[in-house]
Formats: structure tokens, C-alpha cells, sequence
């Protein structure tokens, strides 16, 4: 199947914010709907895409070697184990460097947003700060931990995994 130069550019997408979802996708895209995503996932790229066990979308193979991007995260050696490497945009970065550590009590949404305003001379609105922890959980370097509040921390120690931030 040959792509167009759009499909080619979407895959890159997928390939580099795996695993994702179709509301990542339709920001990032600037279309109107999920489904509007569902639909193109379908018509043009429906051989380089799969979803997992928890209905996110994810990249085959053949598709990351095809558009040679780096993968939004890099598995670790132990099979199911957390990734050893995460590709992010500049606000998750932030995140992950000044979040709680795996052993400390988890932070809340609003604790993260106060802390990147103080600490990492950024300015982003709660809704965004929401948005990047739910990406970092899915590429499992952060987890939820359930009080009054959802909180966060990190799921593994900082020096167990590289982040790398993307321009996109």
C-alpha cells in the first residue's frame, strides 16, 4: 500500500506518541472528531495501526520502520516491564522531572500545575497539565494513585528511564 504524504506524516504521529488515543490524535491532527480519526485510521492507514488490550492505539512494526521516527517510548529488558526510554513534548519533560518520585506521596493535579509555574517557568493551563499525566501514565512512567483527589507520582525511579523531548 503507498501511502500519501499526509498518511506518511499521521503515521510518523502514531509512531511517535504511542501508545495514544484518537482525542491525541484529533488535536494533533485538528480534526473535528474521534471519529473523524477512527475513519482515516481505517481508510488509509489500517494496516500500520493496531490498538492494545486497553483500546489505545499503537504502531506495528513494519509502520515505525517505514517512517523512521523514534518511538514515543523504548521498552525496558524485562518483558511488561516500564520502558527505559519516553520520547515527550517539552511539558510532559517538565512534568516528569519535578514530579513526585515512586516512594512520595503523589502530587495532585493542581500540585503539578503550581509546581511547573514555580519551578520549570511554564504557564500551563489545568486542563493541558491534566492531559500530559494521562499520556505519561499510559507510557506507564507515571502512575495514579487513588486518595480523596487522583494523585501522581512517578511509577519507576528517574534514573531508570531517559526522556527525550520532541520539537513537535
Amino acid at each position: 500500500m503507498t501511502l500519501s504524504e499526509e498518511a506518511r506524516e499521521r503515521l510518523a504521529d502514531i509512531v511517535e506518541l504511542q501508545p495514544t488515543k484518537n482525542g491525541e490524535l484529533q488535536e494533533r491532527w485538528g480534526m473535528e472528531s474521534g471519529s473523524e480519526v477512527h475513519g482515516f485510521l481505517e481508510r488509509e492507514l489500517q494496516e500500520y495501526y493496531f490498538r492494545d488490550d486497553n483500546s489505545l492505539i499503537r504502531a506495528t512494526e513494519e509502520a515505525a520502520e517505514l517512517v523512521d521516527v523514534e518511538p514515543g517510548v523504548t521498552a525496558g529488558d524485562e518483558p511488561g516491564g516500564t520502558p527505559s526510554a519516553v520520547r515527550v513534548p517539552a511539558l510532559q519533560a517538565a512534568i516528569l522531572d519535578s514530579l513526585a518520585g515512586p516512594e512520595e506521596d503523589g502530587q495532585s493535579v493542581v500540585s503539578v500545575l503550581r509546581t511547573l509555574r514555580e519551578t520549570a517557568d511554564l504557564d500551563p493551563d489545568v486542563d493541558e497539565v491534566r492531559d500530559a499525566l494521562q499520556s505519561l501514565r499510559r507510557k506507564d512512567v507515571v502512575e495514579v494513585v487513588y486518595t480523596t483527589v487522583p494523585t501522581f507520582r512517578l511509577a519507576v525511579a528517574r534514573d531508570e528511564f531517559e526522556v527525550t523531548v520532541n520539537d513537535s
